[in-house]
């Protein structure tokens, strides 16, 4: 617990700030007047005042603010300013001020985003496996052309490899074409010609997408170990437990985190067996997939673990791989947040994937005990999360604002303010709901509501 709490205080601490401190930093630049600097909503816990500003921590701490001059419109950051310098008035800067020092403070959580991946590449790296064959699946172009387990690909097209990474992604960008690879196993080395199959796949969201395929997998697996089990799901009431290793469904044995995804997407409201390892011993556990989203797939309540496999390694970038490593992720993380959120608002996900302050608690304090290169990792990730969330074009939220910037640029005026606070405080309820929703999904996961009352 006490762990968690670290963890959860110090990720959102690090968020909040640097956000604001976007905001902040380019008002000042801008020649535009700070009057408080809060860290949290509400009553002021703890004040000090600058030559200037007034820097705080107030009492709710699920967010801040950068009060400037001549911006009274927030219902969350006090009253009207009596006195105002005209020179120094946030309203009265051209829209394209007021329109960079809003966009300072998501684009200050993607440029935090990206230097938390990337140091996390270069001071830990990134976990690796051998490009060593393990199981080669029957009839599989891989098994055609002669691959076998054990062997290890050193080249592909000529070009040098030693992780398994290495070789699905030159597996991937090939869309088909025919292989060269160079294999040494116990026979010597020798080349074989394979071509890559496309098969059906599925992101995180459940969505199948194609993708090329050998038909050969590592032999260090992405075993299908389990991390998070969300109380009151299908797998917690089976006796799930963190850290359990799926081995088969219905009796067929599966090698990977893909392969136990599928099958339980395919078999919504239908009892299924799991064969479970739980450290040396072997169970048999039936669960029924609840079937979700749209199209009814089958999910059980259960999420990957991070930990890298047994005979993973590390490998550190140097400063220029790992920043262009963290661009790519955060650029990565950026769409599927993106994507996540349309699938909300178009019903294709359910709403109770919606999480709150109790969940990325529990997740910060997860991916503490990880290790720090998880809740680095997890940081950046959360980072992106509220960035994404602040461009939305809500009244209240950064994307709100921009919104009203824009606006005025067509319109050649501002709005009025009177529909400006209108627009604001219909937002802080809006907001306040969401917020509402997301806690009672955070209580109902870990199953408050049921102890409470029974």
């Amino acid at each position: 617990m006490t762990t968690t709490i670290i963890a959860f205080v110090a990720v959102l601490g690090i968020l909040i700030l640097i956000h604001e401190w976007g905001h902040f930093i380019v008002a000042r630049l801008s020649g535009v007047g700070v009057e408080r600097f809060s860290i949290g909503f509400g009553p002021v816990l703890w004040r000090y005042k600058g030559k200037e500003t007034e820097y705080c921590l107030s009492a709710i701490p699920m967010g801040g603010y950068v009060k400037m001059v001549g911006d009274d419109e927030n219902p969350l950051e006090g009253g009207r300013t009596t006195n105002v310098d005209p020179a120094r008035s946030f309203n009265l800067k051209p829209i394209w001020v007021c329109f960079l020092i809003v966009f300072a403070g998501p684009g200050m959580n993607f440029v935090l985003a990206i230097v938390l991946a990337s140091l996390a590449f270069m001071v830990w790296g990134r976990p690796v496996v051998p490009a060593v064959v393990g199981r080669v699946a029957e009839a599989s172009p891989a098994a055609q052309a002669g691959l076998k387990a054990g062997d290890k690909i050193v080249a592909v097209d000529g070009r040098p490899v030693q992780y398994w990474d290495e070789v699905q992604a030159v597996v991937q960008e090939s869309r088909g074409r025919k292989l060269v690879l160079t294999v040494s196993g116990a026979n010597g080395e020798r080349k074989i010609e394979v071509t890559p199959q496309r098969v059906a796949g599925r992101d995180i969201f459940g969505d199948e997408q194609d993708y090329w395929d050998l038909g050969a997998r590592q032999a260090v697996s992405d075993l299908a170990k389990i991390g998070d089990v969300i109380p009151g799901g299908p797998a917690a009431a089976a006796g799930i437990k963190p850290g359990d290793i799926a081995v088969s469904v219905q009796g067929q044995p599966i090698a990977s985190w893909d392969d136990l995804a599928d099958a339980i997407s395919k078999r919504p409201g239908q009892p299924t067996e799991l064969g479970i390892k739980r450290g040396d011993t072997m169970l048999t556990v039936t669960v029924t997939p609840a079937p979700t989203g749209p199209e009814g797939k089958g999910r059980i309540g259960i999420s990957h673990a991070v930990a890298p496999g047994l005979g993973a390694v590390f490998v550190r970038s140097n400063p220029g791989v790992a920043l262009k490593e963290g661009v790519l992720k955060t650029w990565e993380w950026t769409y599927m947040t993106v994507k996540g959120m349309f699938k909300l608002v178009t019903g294709q996900l359910a709403p109770s994937n919606i999480g709150g302050p109790i969940q990325i608690a529990a997740a910060a304090g997860e991916q503490a005990r990880q290790g720090l290169a998880y809740l680095t990792l997890f940081t950046a990730l959360i980072s992106v999360n509220l960035a994404v969330l602040n461009l939305l074009p809500v009244p209240m939220l950064d994307g709100g604002h921009l919104l009203f910037f824009v606006c005025e640029a067509v319109l050649g005026r501002p709005i009025s303010v009177r529909k400006r606070e209108i627009a604001q405080q219909v937002g802080f309820v809006l907001l306040m709901m969401l917020m509402v929703y997301a806690m009672y999904n955070d209580l109902s996961r870990y199953d408050v509501f049921h102890r409470f009352f029974r």
